[in-house]
């Protein structure tokens, strides 16, 4: 009697463990494709130079983490029309700063919101003084929220040369908050020790913006967490670059995100 009464206690906890884990799994509402439409691989190889470079197993990796990411996160229009495409490229941006970590997911993500155009800080996209592309919400309404000017993240894809990208800047925003604080030092640095070296060079480098003896992204002197997301950028659209000009910079950001982009992008 004892035994079926321990057994029976089992049960329902693993059955309330169930229930719990299932209330808490994220779903978007949108119906994904079991298999990778060919004519979204299409779409990646002419949009998404990152997916682009990658080996074939690479590749099915990246479209299979874009298939989970759209399963989980809503993506919804305000006053504009959400397309497979503009999915894909949000997607995309998601992707990018986490795929060489397999296990990760944005936890702290329910939505991603499109508005039609640039926004202020009411996020108004009709009136004046609209300077903003995108947004990670970091409390209240919009806390599990990120916010992208739709014509603005296609830009971004648009151009790959210019080491700018809304999503990408946007998405390792989210990659710094994974630790639970969106400071400008992924958990990545504090697991290795190398947060002090991090903040020297981020001094060193944004004094050489401020100087204007740089050619990183102004934005980068605004604070610790906008310089991650502006080098992050740059390290996405231009690794070699990047190497090239700021070899330290370089180094600490293939260190942060796993991955040699420039040695990949030389081969």
């Amino acid at each position: 009697m004892k035994t079926f009464t321990l057994l029976f206690a089992a049960f329902l906890l693993m059955l309330l463990v169930w229930v719990i884990y299932r209330s808490k799994v994220k779903k978007s509402g949108y119906e994904v494709p079991s298999a990778f439409p060919t004519h979204w691989q299409k779409f990646l190889l002419n949009k998404v130079y990152f997916y682009t470079a990658l080996s074939a197993k690479e590749k099915a990796r990246f479209e299979s983490t874009i298939q989970q990411f759209l399963k989980r996160i809503r993506i919804t229009g305000i006053d504009t029309e959400v397309t497979d495409e503009d999915r894909l490229l949000v997607a995309s941006s998601a992707v990018i700063p986490i795929f060489a970590f397999p296990k990760w997911e944005y936890d702290t993500l329910y939505e991603v919101l499109l508005y039609p155009d640039l926004f202020s800080e009411e996020f108004d996209f009709k009136g004046h003084d609209r300077e903003i592309s995108g947004l990670v919400g970091t409390g209240g309404a919009i806390d599990h929220v990120v916010i992208f000017s739709k014509p603005a993240l296609w830009m971004g894809f648009d151009n790959q040369s210019d080491k700018h990208n809304v999503g990408i800047h946007e998405f390792v925003h989210l990659f710094d908050k994974q630790d639970g604080d969106l400071d400008g030092i992924p958990a990545i640095l504090m697991e290795n020790q190398a947060v002090l070296p991090w903040l020297h060079l981020i001094k060193s480098k944004t004094d050489d913006i401020i100087s204007g003896k740089s050619d990183l992204n102004p934005y980068g002197a605004v604070s610790k967490v906008e310089f991650l997301a502006i080098a992050g950028e740059y390290f996405f659209e231009r690794p070699v670059l990047l190497q090239e000009k700021h070899p330290e910079l370089y180094k600490a950001m293939a260190s942060i995100f796993q991955v040699d982009l420039a040695e990949q992008r030389k081969n």
